[in-house]
């Protein structure tokens, strides 16, 4: 048995266990609050409670082995990109022993067919044929409704209709509706509406997907304005104010899942208004397997921080990266990582972004009397936390707090601004007071066990990147740098793309790591200290301190083919 399928075994075995352990964690409570509910008149699955608590099922031995020869209808919706299924009218209903069932609203061609295998094998699935089932045709209607729910055809549809009849409310909420479902449909991040009546300026809904806006719909200024005026309204904001910048949220069920949608507005231009949507998932929020699958000592190491035998652990785990560097992502990792049905999880938010199950959130109000971030964590003290996660470190009175908070028992979590792992100790001292640097340099020594700098970087689509040899396009001393020959196969990114990344050479973004784990004890933490106060540099090379850097993950993705090495190099120069 090769080394490979040795570790990816022992990554499938240690899913399943820790899947296995969240279900069982809050099995006993979910049963009791469905009961509840039921009587109150809210139907909820078992399943749906535990995926809401963060316990997803555990994969079983068949989901493990890959789902390129079995798949669901869900499943399979998930992975064949959108536009290659839903302008057919198709149900995906399965695939199985190479056979990809499916029930067509009309017929299709042969043309269509073929394009529709050969789409799912370059998506990675494994299918010789595809085999039509005749439906209902009532039946089929009914069950596309109800999985499709909302889709990119039906919104470029629902659009004309109500541009043609503007002043129809009911075209203009299901245009709205249809939106936020593509959006979602297309793995969207952020929504952005730009309304401006200046009649040269273009009104655009633009969609951020894989860190890039990419323009999907043009308004006319006064339909812009409409649909903005629906947008606050449902958010809750003054929506006959476009001068002051203000913030809402609201709700809405998308395939069976409850939805958030944060809403920022503030002033366009002269008499304009800019609205920008963070589409809030709780399902698709990620756990340590997935978030780390390249880094298993990481997720291992975070795992028994966040899991101590006794009360009591202490210590401070610090997120850093830029803005949209996915440093909420792993804070909310972390934190369904823990067992929140025997430890109390405090959360201090500005603003709060997913509201989890067993754990208790606080909103910063700044302005208010109490309502700031050192004023909650002092409060947080009083409510025996076992863990405190604080949305970020922003200021000295902040940072002096979260220190004082791990000093005294708690595990403190939170995210702060740097550019790397060792930047992110400088970030932490410039914030300190001048009068207590030493001592606070002591305790952020003494409590800091693990530091992790983040980057999200924009992975090569599978189904259409070249493939090449490192010698022809990597010169000598760049193949040098990565540590590979002429004859390694790379792969390098197709600007035409294809129907499985929207023609981007785009598909998905992956976690890019620098990180320092610090596994010490306190009297060998004096290096730690003397580090900080001399030459931070020196701490990646102290006996104990666990390095992972930036350099390494990017070797690994170029050899994984995950990135175009020539992208690559200037991460690497960077």
């Amino acid at each position: 048995m090769s080394e490979e399928v040795k570790i990816s075994e022992h990554q499938q075995a240690r899913r399943r266990s820790r899947g296995g352990e969240g279900r069982e964690r809050y099995l006993d409570m979910v049963q009791r609050e469905r009961a509840l509910m039921l009587e109150q008149g809210i139907a909820r699955s078992t399943e749906q409670l535990l995926d809401m608590a963060g316990a997803a099922a555990p994969p079983s031995e068949e989901q493990d082995q890959g789902i390129k020869d079995r798949a669901t209808g869900d499943q399979l919706r998930a992975i064949l990109p959108v536009q290659s299924w839903l302008p057919l009218s198709i149900h995906l209903i399965s695939l199985r022993d190479k056979v990809l069932r499916i029930a067509p609203l009309r017929d299709l061609s042969e043309r269509q067919i073929e394009a529709l295998l050969s789409t799912a094998n370059r998506s990675g699935l494994n299918v010789e044929r595809i085999e039509i089932e005749v439906w209902d045709r009532k039946e089929l209607i009914d069950t596309l409704r109800a999985v499709h729910d909302l889709s990119a055809d039906r919104c470029e549809k629902t659009l004309a209709l109500w541009l043609a009849d503007s002043d129809n409310g009911l075209l203009l909420n299901q245009f709205m509706r249809d939106m936020l479902s593509e959006a979602l449909q297309m793995r969207a991040s952020d929504i952005h509406l730009l309304q401006d009546n200046n009649s040269e300026t273009p009104n655009w809904i633009q969609y951020r997907i894989d860190g890039d806006l990419l323009p999907m719909h043009l308004l006319p200024a006064e339909e812009m304005a409409r649909l903005t005026t629906l947008l606050k309204r449902d958010a809750g904001l003054n929506f006959g104010d476009r001068l002051t910048p203000k913030d809402g949220r609201f709700g809405f069920m998308w395939q069976g899942r409850s939805i958030d949608v944060r809403v920022a507005a503030g002033p366009q231009a002269q008499d304009g208004e800019k609205l920008t949507l963070r589409l809030l998932d709780r399902a698709a929020l990620k756990g340590f397997d997935e978030l780390f699958r390249r880094h298993e000592d990481v997720a291992d190491y975070l795992a028994r921080l966040l899991s101590p035998d006794i009360k009591g652990g202490g210590g401070m785990i610090l997120l850093s990266g830029p803005t949209g560097s996915g440093k909420t992502t792993t804070l909310y990792a972390c934190v369904q990582q823990i067992d929140r049905r025997r430890r109390h999880v405090l959360t201090i938010e500005d603003p709060i972004e997913y509201e989890l199950r067993y754990a208790t959130q606080w909103q910063v109000r700044p302005g208010m009397p109490g309502g700031e971030f050192p004023d909650l964590i002092r409060a947080a003290m009083r409510h025996d936390p076992d863990y405190i996660v604080i949305g970020e470190l922003r200021d000295s009175a902040t940072v002096e707090t979260a220190l004082r908070a791990a000093e005294s028992g708690h595990t403190v979590i939170s995210t702060v601004h740097a550019d790397t792992a060792l930047q992110t100790f400088e970030r932490m001292r410039s914030l300190m007071p001048h009068e207590r640097e030493r001592s606070s340099t002591f305790t952020l020594s003494q409590q800091v066990r693990a530091i992790l700098n983040q980057r999200l970087v924009r992975t090569l689509c599978q189904g259409c990147a070249h493939k090449m040899r490192a010698g022809e396009i990597l010169k000598p001393e760049e193949m040098e740098i990565y540590n590979i020959q002429e004859n390694t196969p790379v792969r390098r990114h197709n600007p035409s793309g294809c129907d499985l990344c929207n023609r981007t050479g785009i598909s998905g973004r992956t976690l890019l790591l620098d990180a320092l784990l610090i596994p010490l004890g306190p009297s060998q933490r004096i290096h730690i200290y003397e580090a900080l106060m001399s030459n931070v540099n020196s701490m990646a090379h102290t006996d104990g301190v666990i390095v992972h850097t930036r350099r390494e993950g990017l070797i690994d993705l170029v050899v994984s083919g995950l990135i175009d090495p020539k992208v690559a190099l200037s991460y690497i120069e960077e």
